[in-house]
């Protein structure tokens, strides 16, 4: 038996299919993964997240931990409520988790890591914390509840303390706002947009059943699944992890090299692979052939692999079966994929396939 959200109650009670993640029991889906991606894509869904942790970073040394710590840089935020996204890196420039620091006030962040990798984390943070006048505070105490969708952040804000109401309707992409020991933020992992609302556990059934009753659809880790992978964005585990850098899972963008007398972790690292040269493209793949893209099938050019399928799966908004994959740097605008020993044709593209409901690609 795995770990249990303070929702958990509220999924039997709704009928899902419940199945291992990270360490946790969580929803597959509730009947119909396929109603629940269309549900976030056209209206509004919700994600139980809460198995993700907070973690709160206080103290004057916070800043000047933080540069440290992650490969983007949080001296970019200035503003109480803004969002980054980065990666926090080993020695080595392998990725040992992707998260979300927000900056709050002066001397006081909160990151959201994954389910996974949170212990992991908050060892690495707190041995390499020494010397540095910091807090750092796990908050298993929160829920944290995904409405996502084109009416998500309209069903939802009715549904907040009265004093978040109108500063969450204003928010915008990647800002936060907080009263008390809610937090709510425009945030989210479908490629929609939205609000990931943090709040008191012993709160969160009662929210959770007002957004069913408000209309919002509850979904599982099967269409968080698809909306990501149509939407661009990675998962830990599978398109990167502490033997990949951000330079070969298409996160360079999220690295700051600037200014360059900041010494972040794996640093070093990533400026070597980067004067070696030859390093990895991640693409998107789009399968023209028959068949369904799954991870760790192997990409091939002329017969000979070039890579391998980091995540795959078929795309409910498309049609049509899409992945990432970690490829030769010259691998060209076509490949194939083996499907069961069959080369089966793929278009090499960019991702996000898919973004707001709407394709980022050109369908053959």
């Amino acid at each position: 038996m795995g770990s249990k959200t303070p929702l958990f109650a509220e999924h039997e009670r709704m009928g899902a299919r419940i199945v291992p993640f990270g360490g946790w029991d969580m929803p597959l889906h509730y009947g119909s993964q396929l109603d629940e991606h269309h549900a976030v894509r056209r209206d509004a869904g919700m994600f139980d997240v809460s198995h993700m942790r907070v973690i709160d970073l206080t103290g004057e040394g916070a800043h000047d931990f933080l540069r440290c710590l992650l490969a983007n840089d949080v001296a970019k935020l200035q503003t109480p409520g803004k969002a980054l996204y980065s990666c926090m890196l080993n020695e080595r420039g392998g990725v040992i988790d992707d998260l979300i620091v927000y900056y709050r006030e002066p001397c006081s962040y909160r990151a959201v890591v994954n389910a996974g990798t949170a212990q992991k984390d908050l060892v690495w943070m707190r041995e390499r914390a020494e010397g540095y006048n910091i807090a750092i505070t796990s908050r298993p105490d929160l829920a944290m509840i995904a409405v996502q969708g084109p009416q998500a952040r309209d069903k939802a804000s009715a549904l907040l303390p009265a004093d978040m109401r109108e500063p969450a309707m204003v928010l915008k992409p990647f800002f936060a706002v907080d009263s008390g020991d809610w937090f709510v933020a425009r945030t989210g992992y479908t490629g929609e947009d939205g609000f990931e609302i943090m709040l008191p556990a012993e709160q969160a059934p009662h929210l959770w059943q007002q957004l069913n009753d408000a209309g919002v659809a509850p979904c599982g880790l099967g269409a968080r699944d698809t909306l990501r992978l149509e939407a661009g964005m990675n998962l830990y585990g599978q398109d990167m992890d502490e033997d990949v850098s951000p330079l070969e899972s298409g996160l360079g963008w999220t690295v700051a090299w600037e200014p360059k007398e900041r010494d972040f972790f794996g640093r070093a690292a990533l400026e070597a692979q980067k004067a070696a040269g030859g390093l990895r493209r991640f693409v998107g793949l789009l399968l023209t052939g028959r068949g369904v893209l799954r991870g760790h099938q192997k990409v091939l050019v002329d017969g000979n692999e070039a890579g391998e399928i980091t995540s795959g799966g078929f795309s409910p908004t498309l049609q049509r079966s899409i992945a990432f994959a970690r490829v030769q740097p010259d691998i060209g605008e076509t490949c194939a994929v083996d499907i069961r020993g069959k080369a089966v044709s793929a278009k090499v593209v960019k991702p996000p396939f898919v973004r707001k409901g709407t394709a980022c690609i050109e369908l053959d």
